[in-house]
């Protein structure tokens, strides 16, 4: 694939065809060759057949949209202990899921102020055992979870809590953050990766891999292990959408491209499971320009639908997480997976331009709080911040000369800012002295902002 565009074949190409097996198939815990439909309400708004990936290691059919239990539904109220998740909700949640074909939770010791275990525990054992598949992570991030002790400790109370006497896929939690230093201490050191390898081998773990944020070093130096012979990953948690494909880095500096941990992961046959399909809710939400694109080519669908689409597509994929709080967010997910159509040639190039306009025009995060005011020079800091914001999802803030909407684009936005905020406060006035920069809340570099917005300004000035 080049820089600027993506091509369908080579794309699922590079991403793998051959480890996963797409099937529109019955929620069932082994691959059977039986492939019939999941059970689905008459006019239920989730509507079709969910669509299945088989994984490679032991032959478990998962469904493509998995449900992630970080964000669980909640009461205005909490108990004694501090547990504030509305059960009832959650259990009607899991019933819905399940009755549409979700087979796949997500949870940690972590999520929900420690109680999102115990919540799906709950949900999920008034339900067969082999209807459902519970991950759940070894989440010792303090240091004084690390020994070997207390480690052991997080992994037996997660089987109390989940109701389970084994658990389907258990992942070290968010290897990367802390590098070296943190995996020897968590993991190797204090012989806990020996123990899950050996809890592996006894059935209590059918599957076992990691979660991966932060320092690249550490993903491949565990895939480096397996290389060796040390180990066998099962499966692996990656963060993936149409912006983190080539763009990660661009959106923190720490991050590494979901491209490059893909095809580590494709290379070696090991299934990819997808966090943060929507970049923590920033693709659910795009410029009035994009919407109308996404709209224009599929308009029964949502904005959210299109990054779950992009997730799902490459063939390596198990399944993709959803945190659904609410019961219109999975609805909404299962229609986008029951069944899930892959993105086609057209889409996967029209996302790529997508993902550089979102990067190339960030609306600036500001609030209109006013903290900044008065400017020592006249500007009226937050008018200009509103104006190039509502440009943005507006769609008038193009730098393409050769598109046909270019000068309506142009006009409207040296009008509006005319309009919006008098000549003498805009930003061709600022000199940089940063004295509003202290009294930001949202740490906006605003001179900074300043310069590129008075640069794209005399950029339209010049090309007429």
């Amino acid at each position: 694939m080049n820089d600027k565009h993506i091509n369908r074949r080579n794309f699922l190409n590079i991403l793998g065809g051959g480890a996963l097996a797409v099937t529109a198939a019955s929620c069932l815990r082994k691959s059977d060759g039986n492939d019939t439909p999941s059970s689905m309400a008459s006019g239920d708004p989730a509507g079709g057949e969910m669509t299945y990936r088989v994984n490679p290691n032991t032959g478990d059919k998962v469904s493509i949209l998995g449900f992630g239990c970080m964000r669980l539904p909640t009461l205005a109220t909490e108990n004694a202990d501090g547990n504030n998740i509305d059960q009832e909700a959650v259990n009607r949640q899991v019933d819905y899921a399940l009755a549409h074909g979700i087979n796949y939770f997500d949870t940690s010791p972590a999520y929900c102020k420690g109680f999102s275990e115990r919540a799906m525990g709950i949900a999920l054992s008034r339900h067969p055992r082999d209807s459902y598949f519970i991950a759940t992570k070894l989440s010792n991030f303090a240091p004084d979870t690390w020994s070997r002790k207390n480690s052991l400790a997080m992994y037996h109370n997660s089987m109390k809590e989940l109701r389970v006497d084994y658990i389907d896929y258990l992942l070290l939690h968010g290897i990367g953050m802390g590098g070296m230093d943190s995996l020897n201490g968590r993991y190797i050191d204090n012989g806990i990766l020996d123990f899950l390898v050996k809890e592996k081998e006894s059935g209590k773990i059918r599957n076992l891999g990691f979660s991966y944020h932060g320092d690249v070093e550490v993903f491949d130096y565990l895939l480096k292990m397996q290389d060796e012979g040390r180990i066998h990953w099962d499966f692996v948690q990656i963060q993936l959408n149409y912006i983190d494909w080539k763009h990660a880095k661009e959106v923190n500096p720490r991050n590494t491209n979901a491209e490059y941990l893909y095809e580590e992961l494709e290379k070696r046959g090991i299934p990819a499971v997808i966090m943060e399909p929507l970049l923590g809710g920033r693709l659910a939400q795009v410029n009035e320009h994009l919407a109308g694109k996404y709209k224009s080519l599929r308009p029964d669908d949502s904005i959210a639908s299109w990054a779950f689409r992009f997730a799902g597509t490459p063939k390596g994929v198990l399944t993709v997480l959803s945190g659904m709080t609410y019961m219109e967010h999975l609805q909404d997910n299962l229609h986008t997976y029951s069944p899930l159509e892959p993105c086609t040639d057209e889409e996967l190039v029209m996302l790529e331009n997508a993902a550089r306009e979102i990067l190339h025009f960030p609306t600036v995060p500001c609030t209109d709080c006013k903290y900044c005011m008065p400017c020592p020079y006249g500007l009226d800091i937050p008018a200009i911040f509103s104006h190039y914001n509502k440009c943005i999802n507006e769609g008038f803030v193009n730098e393409d000369t050769t598109d046909p909407a270019y000068r309506k684009a142009r006009k409207a936005f040296l009008v509006g800012y005319d309009r919006s905020v008098p000549k003498l406060r805009q930003a061709n006035h600022c000199i940089g002295c940063g004295q509003c920069k202290p009294h930001c809340p949202q740490a906006i570099d605003i001179p900074a902002r300043m310069v590129a917005i008075d640069n794209y300004v005399e950029s339209l000035k010049r090309n007429k």
